[in-house]
């Protein structure tokens, strides 16, 4: 069976919770041509998706922790990240697929992360069921 390419970019501002998310997504994709990048925080990681969907992979996973505190700046990085996301999924016609997670607390960050809710997991079996669509339909 042919082998899909995947890139991940992960946000490692938490590294503890990255590193998790892509241990995770790592074993799902297990078998296939994986490509990790890791930028400082969510806001860089649209640009390095825009960067990675240039190599026409079949699919980029994009992973990261965001704190949300007193104030918007959490809502605004991930409003921002999530519309430039789905912006270039659309136009380069390769699913992206959004884990970026804004939690609340050490327990959600490590559920989420860390745990049976992984989001690192979730989004590589995304990744290749859109893949496997795409073998199926092309």
């Amino acid at each position: 069976m042919k082998k899909g390419k995947f890139i991940i970019v992960v946000a490692d501002y938490h590294q503890k919770y990255a590193d998790g998310m892509v241990k995770d997504a790592r074993k799902v994709l297990q078998g296939h041509k994986v490509e990790e990048v890791r930028v400082p925080g969510t806001f860089e990681v649209p640009l390095a998706v825009k960067r990675a969907l240039r190599k026409k992979p079949d699919a980029v996973l994009a992973l990261g922790l965001v704190w949300q505190g007193e104030t918007a700046h959490a809502d605004l990085i991930l409003n921002s990240a999530t519309e430039a996301l789905m912006r270039m999924m659309i136009e380069a016609d390769i699913p992206v697929l959004h884990h970026l997670v804004g939690v609340k607390t050490e327990r959600q960050a490590r559920e989420r992360c860390l745990g049976k809710l992984n989001r690192g997991k979730e989004a590589a079996e995304a990744a290749l069921r859109m893949w496997k669509l795409k073998v199926v339909v092309s």
